[in-house]
C-alpha cells in the first residue's frame, strides 16, 4: 500500500501579520496534486491543520476543502494537534466522515476510534493506531505539580504515554500494513523554530522506544522540520508544508510518500521524500545600508528578515521598508545611550519574553519559568 504524510499545515498563520492565506492554498493544492499524481492509497494528517483553537471562516475553508479534495479518490486519516481545537473537531467529525475522511480530536481506546482500518482500491489493508495530542496537563494533575519535582513529571508523561501507545499498539496484525499516527514531541526530534515552546523545550516527551518494532511506519506531527528518528522502526515527521518563522529559513519542505507491504516480519517500509515549491522562501539579510542596496535585485519574493548594520539615525528602519517592500522584520541598533540595548521582542514566545523579564531582574529560576509554562498551557 502507498500512502502520503504530511502534517502541521497551520492555516491562518500569520507572519507579522501578513497573510498566507494564498500560499496554504497553492502548497495544499500541490499536496493534493502529488496524492494523486503517485496514486496514494491513503493519506495521514498528524495534526495542527489550524495554527489557531479558533480559526475564521478562510482557513476553516481551506482546510475542510483540502481534506475533501484528498479525500475524492483515497480515505484520510486525520488528528487533532496542540494548535488544533477538539471541540471544533467533534463538531463536524460526523461530517467529514460522509466525506471519507476520519477526524479524532482525543485519545481513545483502540475499539472507540483509537485503531481505524482502510483499504486500497485493491483490497490491501491497513491498520492505522491514532495519537492525538495529549498535553501535558491532561496527565500531570495540579497536585502533582505542587508535590513532585519537575523531573519527576516528566517521567510520569512519558511513562503513562508510552503505556497508552503500547495498549494500542498491542495488536498488531501480520497480514495487515501496521502504521502510527502521532502527534507529539518525541526524543531526539529537532525543532524547525516555530512551534509552540510550552510544548516542546520542557521535558514532556516520549522516547522513540515507545513505537514497536513490529510497525511499518510511524508518521508524526509536532516539529515543523522533517526528520527521521532512530528507532526499531521508521519515525518520520513530514514536517509543516511551509516555512512559517525565521527559525525555518534552512528548512526543505516536503511530503513523505510511504510504500509498505503486509509480511511477518515486517519489511521496514521505503520512504520517499517529495519536495514543495508552492511557499515563498523566508530569508534572513544583515549589512551596512550599502550591501543592502545590491541585494534588492537578489531577493525575489521572499519575506525578509533584515539587520541592518550602521549606526542610527532617525528614518533607518523607513529606508529599509522602502527598499524591501517583502520586510516583515527590521532590525535597526538601539538609539538608547545609557547601558546595553535591550534584547528584541519581535518574534520571542511568552516563555522566552518571560524569561527575559527574570533576567533583567536578576532572578532567573528555572523552576519558575516550567511553572509559567503550565500555566500558559492550561490557558491556551
Amino acid at each position: 500500500m502507498r500512502f502520503l504524510h504530511t502534517g502541521d499545515w497551520h492555516v491562518g498563520k500569520t507572519l507579522r501579520g501578513r497573510s498566507r492565506a494564498d500560499e496554504h492554498r497553492a502548497v495544499l493544492t500541490e499536496i493534493a496534486d502529488i496524492a494523486d499524481d503517485r496514486k496514494v492509497d491513503a493519506v495521514l494528517v498528524a495534526g495542527d491543520l489550524f495554527d489557531t483553537a479558533a480559526p475564521g471562516p478562510e482557513s476553516e475553508e481551506i482546510v475542510y476543502q483540502t481534506l475533501l479534495r484528498l479525500a475524492g479518490e483515497r480515505p484520510v486519516v486525520v488528528i487533532a494537534g496542540n494548535h488544533d481545537n477538539p471541540n471544533r473537531f467533534n463538531a463536524v467529525k460526523p461530517l467529514l466522515e460522509l466525506g471519507n475522511v476520519t477526524a479524532l480530536s482525543q485519545v481513545s481506546r483502540p475499539d472507540e476510534g483509537g485503531v481505524v482500518e482502510v483499504r486500497s482500491g485493491s483490497g490491501e489493508r491497513a491498520r492505522i493506531v491514532l495519537l492525538p495530542f495529549v498535553s501535558q496537563r491532561g496527565i500531570v494533575k495540579a497536585e502533582a505539580l505542587m508535590t513532585q519535582d519537575p523531573d519527576q513529571h516528566a517521567v510520569e508523561y512519558a511513562d503513562r504515554l508510552g503505556r497508552v501507545l503500547e495498549i494500542l499498539c498491542a495488536d498488531a496484525e501480520s497480514d495487515a500494513v501496521n502504521l502510527v499516527l502521532a502527534h507529539a514531541m518525541v526524543g531526539g526530534g529537532k525543532m524547525g523554530g516555530g512551534e509552540r515552546s510550552a510544548h516542546t523545550v520542557f521535558q514532556y516527551r516520549i522516547s522513540t522506544a515507545a513505537f514497536p518494532a513490529n510497525y511499518h511506519y510511524v508518521a508524526l506531527g509536532h516539529l515543523h522540520r522533517a526528520q527521521e528518528l532512530p528507532g526499531s522502526c521508521p519515525i518520520h515527521y513530514s514536517g509543516s508544508p511551509l516555512q512559517l518563522d525565521f527559525g525555518e529559513t534552512e528548512d526543505v519542505k516536503s511530503v513523505n510518500i510511504i510504500d509498505a507491504k503486509a509480511g511477518s516480519p515486517p519489511t521496514p517500509a521505503k520512504i520517499d521524500p517529495v519536495p514543495l515549491a508552492s511557499g515563498r522562501n523566508l530569508r534572513k539579510v544583515s549589512g551596512r545600508m550599502a550591501m543592502l542596496v545590491e541585494l534588492v535585485e537578489t531577493v525575489g519574493d521572499d519575506f525578509l528578515s533584515i539587520e541592518v548594520q550602521e549606526p542610527p539615525r532617525p528614518g533607518l528602519a523607513d529606508e529599509v521598508r522602502d527598499l524591501f517592500p517583502n520586510a516583515v522584520e527590521v532590525l535597526v541598533p538601539s538609539t538608547e545611550v545609557n547601558g546595553p540595548p535591550p534584547p528584541p521582542r519581535d518574534g520571542k514566545s511568552p516563555q522566552e519574553l518571560f524569561r527575559d523579564y527574570l533576567e533583567e531582574r536578576g532572578e532567573s529560576n528555572e523552576e519558575v519559568e516550567k511553572l509559567f509554562a503550565e500555566l500558559l498551557e492550561e490557558v491556551q
